[in-house]
Formats: structure tokens, C-alpha cells, sequence
């Protein structure tokens, strides 16, 4: 009776599990449904420090940020615009105070588990009066795996002014994990190769927690490069520090 008794009990468990599980996926496959054709969303931010790829963009001071993107939900096909403030193209004596970011891709599923991403990125920063000029185009393209990504990005143009920089590519691995209760665990480990320009090339990390409290979501991250890159006021602009940021998407 005992051996009936625990048979018993696996079998309801196992048939609970598989319940749940198959009311998980019969509610993902209903939200997808739900989803509309066209989508477009907004986003506004605010961050302590502008950091892109370690090096601050804002001299480490705040930065005011902002975009709009579109999504075809039954192709993957996606497009979008994203400005911040900056101060980088003044630092290296330019001008121009204004990133502005326009991309075009398409992400899907390769497997279940498996997801793609590719596309392409235009970095415009008007007026910056570089030579060569800070505006850089970027073919991209990754792969993710449940909370871990790798991605990779490759300069068909110059890499953000540095003269004979074409064919630069950036090699990206992030892990992004729910931690406890929609906490964020946020890893990511990056190298930045410039080509011909070998010391300029460098590493960078960050980890942080971020968390969507619906009516903002928030953002703290600890970022480090490892490089000196030098601001006109002699502020090291790679140094490691901590970047808060608030932002919102409707």
C-alpha cells in the first residue's frame, strides 16, 4: 500500500507539472497572439553617466536620453531612433553636444531555444567637425540563449573617428538574469578591437541589478574599462564607476 501510495503521489505530481508547464506555454502562444501587427513604443531616460561600451559619452556627467522604436510582430522586422546628450566630440576637440542613433534589423528563433538578432546601426553625431568624422555605421548580429547573449558588431566605416579604423569589431557576452522577484541580475563582459589602432583597443565590464517598478524602471550598474581615455579637464572618462539610470517605455 505504502509503494501504491508513493506511485500515487508521482504520478499526481508529475501530471501537475506537466499542467503547469503546458499552461505556460498555452499563455506565452496566447500573448504572442495578442500582440498587434505594427507596434511602436517610446522610451525617455536619465542617467547619471552615458557610458557606451565603458567609455563615458558624458564626460561622467548626467545625460538626457530618448527614442522611438517599430515592430512587425509577425516578421521580427524592426526599426528605431534613439538620441542622448554628449560631450565626447568636444573632448577631442569637435563640436556638437547631440548622439543620434538610427538601426533597422530583424530578430526571430532559430530553435525554441535559441534567438536571433541582426541588423545594422548608423551613429550620426551632427556637426561634430572630426576628421576623420565621428559618424560610424555598424553591421551586427546575436545569438541568445535563454538569460545569455553573445553579440557581435563590425565597423563598415570608421570606428567613431579613429583614422584607418574600418573592419573594427566589437565582441559582446551578457547574461541577464531574473534574480528574485523581476530583480534583474545584469553581466556583461566586452572587447572593443580598433583596427590599425592597437592602442586604442581595450576591454570592458559592468555588473548591475535593474528592476521595473512600472511606473519607471531603474538601473544600477558598476562599469569599468580598461583603458585611460582622458577628458580636456583631465577626468578619466574609462575609470570604474557607478551609473544610475531611470527610465520609462510606453
Amino acid at each position: 500500500m505504502k509503494n501504491l501510495s508513493t506511485n500515487l503521489t508521482v504520478a499526481a505530481a508529475l501530471a501537475l507539472a506537466l499542467a503547469s508547464y503546458g499552461s505556460a506555454v498555452q499563455a506565452e502562444e496566447a500573448a504572442a497572439a495578442a500582440k498587434p501587427e505594427h507596434e511602436v513604443s517610446y522610451n525617455l531616460a536619465l542617467t547619471s553617466d552615458y557610458r557606451y561600451r565603458g567609455l563615458s559619452q558624458s564626460r561622467l556627467d548626467p545625460a538626457l536620453q530618448g527614442g522611438a522604436d517599430y515592430v512587425n510582430n509577425p516578421t521580427g522586422l524592426y526599426a528605431g531612433v534613439w538620441a542622448s546628450t554628449i560631450k565626447w566630440t568636444k573632448d577631442l576637440g569637435g563640436k556638437g553636444s547631440v548622439e543620434i542613433d538610427v538601426y533597422a534589423g530583424k530578430r526571430g528563433e532559430i530553435t525554441k531555444a535559441i534567438s536571433y538578432d541582426v541588423g545594422g546601426l548608423y551613429y550620426i553625431y551632427p556637426s561634430n567637425g572630426l576628421s576623420p568624422n565621428a559618424n560610424t555605421f555598424e553591421l551586427y548580429g546575436q545569438l541568445g540563449y535563454g538569460p545569455l547573449y553573445v553579440k557581435y558588431s563590425h565597423a563598415t566605416s570608421n570606428l567613431f573617428g579613429a583614422a584607418d579604423s574600418k573592419r573594427s569589431g566589437y565582441f559582446d557576452v551578457g547574461f541577464n538574469y531574473d534574480v528574485y522577484e523581476g530583480y534583474m541580475l545584469n553581466l556583461h563582459a566586452g572587447r572593443q578591437n580598433v583596427k590599425n589602432n592597437g592602442a586604442l583597443s581595450y576591454s570592458d565590464y559592468k555588473i548591475g541589478v535593474s528592476k521595473d517598478f512600472g511606473i519607471v524602471t531603474v538601473a544600477l550598474a558598476a562599469v569599468k574599462a580598461d583603458i585611460v581615455a582622458l577628458a580636456p579637464n583631465g577626468k578619466n572618462t574609462a575609470k570604474t564607476g557607478l551609473v544610475l539610470t531611470v527610465s520609462k517605455t510606453f
